[in-house]
């Protein structure tokens, strides 16, 4: 602040500068004038006009720090009070492009928040036809017509599945329910709703589950492993999905493998970055980017840990590290 503050005043210190040197100047041309004495008023003037720059510094710079200490924040009450017109000028300013902006963003968000709630209900009314047409599906006698219609209903039911999920994230805390979770009736659940599209791809699941009890909510759990048997399915070609579960450090680990296009390794600090799909295979469309990302943020909110191992050509495996039971009071006091 020492330094602005004289590059602030460096006009008028240069000016004083230059009216002493004009005075020494002049005594010096003149012998009229001593110039012993004026030496001696140049130097008690430098003295004086240091001082004052000192004193009046703590004072010309009070407002501006109050200025750097908050602008981090919209509280203007908490600003110095100003008392000089340019600083009263500056205060009246702010504090009407602070009204404004806080007026803006209530707008904005009102208008967000209509906008979340327009769509859950669009998809919450979507989902009665499509439920409808899955009636309307499971009655058709062709089978091959019946099995591509099936596979691009799920395609639709994922998607809207998704949206749903992703508009109740912010808010997980409030839909939460800790109790004891059941992973073999959930994955089993998972499984059953993808069979069509992983009987069009000629895939099958090798299940082997020693641990299955665990302590969280049934249905974010359900959702995240759904994320990772919807990405396990969708890079996979006519291979085996392996699904373990296993008791490390006094936790359930639960892990899914599968034999796809994996991912590079330059990827995978980035995979759950919101929106982020592949360098490597940059021109697939049908990735959206959200799965892993929305899979990553429901697993903090539950004390979830997520860890993905992955070779190019290989294929991927995440692994789900559940929290330990005497974790159960840390859980349920989100």
């Amino acid at each position: 602040m020492i330094k602005k503050y004289i590059i602030e005043r460096r006009s008028w210190i240069l000016l004083f500068i230059f009216i002493q040197l004009l005075v020494l100047f002049v005594s010096f041309v003149d012998s009229a004038i001593p110039l012993a004495s004026m030496l001696y008023v140049f130097f008690l003037s430098i003295i004086v006009f240091v001082v004052f720059l000192v004193i009046r510094y703590d004072k010309e710079t009070k407002f501006y720090k109050s200025l750097e200490e908050h602008a981090d924040n919209l509280d203007v009450s908490r600003m110095s009070m100003p008392d000089r017109p340019f600083e009263q000028m500056i205060e009246t300013y702010i504090t009407e492009q602070v009204q404004l902006l806080k007026q803006t963003s209530s707008q904005n968000r009102m208008i967000l928040e209509q906008e979340k709630d327009d769509l859950l209900s669009w998809i919450h009314e979507v989902k009665t036809p499509l439920t409808a047409m899955r009636l309307m599906i499971d009655r058709l006698d062709n089978e091959t017509i019946k099995a591509n219609l099936t596979f691009e209903w799920l395609r639709i039911h994922l998607l809207l599945d998704q949206q749903l999920h992703q508009r109740r994230i912010p808010y997980i805390e409030n839909d939460l329910f800790i109790e004891q979770t059941d992973l073999e009736a959930v994955i089993f659940s998972e499984i059953k709703t993808l069979q069509s599209w992983c009987i069009q791809k000629g895939l099958g699941f090798d299940i082997q589950l020693e641990s299955t009890a665990v302590i969280s909510d049934a249905k974010w759990v359900a959702f995240i492993i759904r994320q990772l048997l919807t990405n396990a399915v969708k890079y996979s070609e006519s291979s085996d999905i392996t699904i373990t579960s296993y008791e490390q450090d006094g936790g359930i680990n639960l892990k899914v493998q599968d034999c796809g296009r994996g991912i590079d390794a330059r990827d995978l600090p980035r995979i759950f970055d919101k929106g982020f799909t592949s360098t490597t295979m940059h021109r697939d469309t049908a990735a959206t980017g959200m799965g892993l990302y929305l899979a990553k943020k429901a697993a903090e909110s539950l004390s979830i840990n997520i860890h993905v191992e992955s070779a190019l050509g290989v294929g991927t495996a995440v692994t789900l590290v559940f929290p330990q039971k005497n974790e159960f009071v840390r859980i349920t006091s989100v």
